[in-house]
């Protein structure tokens, strides 16, 4: 029998949400479960700072985790560098701070208040020193992607036809329509976050557990026994299949 592996889609600085979530993995799978969280941890919601602290804490504690990068965490740790760091993937007029991003409940999350008056070399010394040393570690040291003979987590997804091993990270962080289009198999089963829709979904190829943290909805929580998968509830295991 494989050994089970667990998912939670993206956070987006709900930590009531997390708690919910491993409370449903440890139902299932008892404390020493091992989890894959996808990514997207910080921005849009009210917790980003507690949230990091306590995936740190787990971290520190021994848990068996393995934390995905996201982009939003990416963005918000190229803000926090000594020369701010604008992602060129977004389109133009958009920034890390815009209403639609979140980076401000982020660093409110801190502390750190701002508005339209506020110079941006202002805001990154506060920032700078608002944000502890170790979360900014933790989010410098986070992992692109996680396998296992049969599956490959990732954040958003991969270039298809590019082998894993050579997947660019603005893909693995960003990519949508190119690898949402391809419809035959991948190299893996790609499980991912990163793109909202209104429930977890198996695509045949791939999972996709973002169901809408950043927006008040719950995370997607899924656990697979090879490439197997069940959605956690309230009320139990739930298949989820192609």
């Amino acid at each position: 029998m494989d050994t089970p592996i667990y998912a939670v889609g993206d956070l987006h600085g709900q930590t009531a949400e997390y708690e919910h979530a491993l409370f449903l993995i440890e139902r299932d799978g008892g404390p020493d479960a091992k989890i894959v969280f996808l990514g997207d941890y910080v921005d849009r919601g009210p917790d980003s700072n507690s949230l990091l602290e306590q995936l740190i804490a787990g971290r520190d504690a021994g848990r068996n985790w393995v934390t995905l990068l996201g982009n939003h965490d990416r963005m918000f740790a190229w803000f926090l560098e000594e020369v701010p760091r604008h992602d060129p993937h977004l389109l133009v007029g958009y920034h890390w701070l815009h209403d639609r991003l979140g980076g401000a409940e982020t660093l409110r999350s801190y502390g750190v208040e701002f508005d339209e008056r506020t110079r941006l070399e202002d805001l990154h010394r506060l920032a700078q020193a608002a944000v502890p040393n170790a979360h900014r570690v933790f989010l410098r040291d986070l992992t692109r992607m996680h396998q296992t003979p049969e599956i490959a987590f990732v954040h958003a997804g991969i270039r298809p036809g590019v082998p894993l091993k050579d997947q660019n990270e603005n893909d693995l962080v960003w990519i949508r329509k190119t690898f949402h289009d391809w419809l035959t198999p991948h190299p893996k089963l790609i499980v991912h976050g990163h793109t909202v829709v209104d429930h977890p979904a198996h695509y045949g190829n791939r999972i996709n557990l973002d169901s809408g943290a950043g927006y008040g909805r719950k995370p997607g929580v899924a656990v697979f026994e090879g490439t197997s998968c069940w959605l956690l509830t309230d009320n139990g295991r739930t298949p989820l299949r192609p």
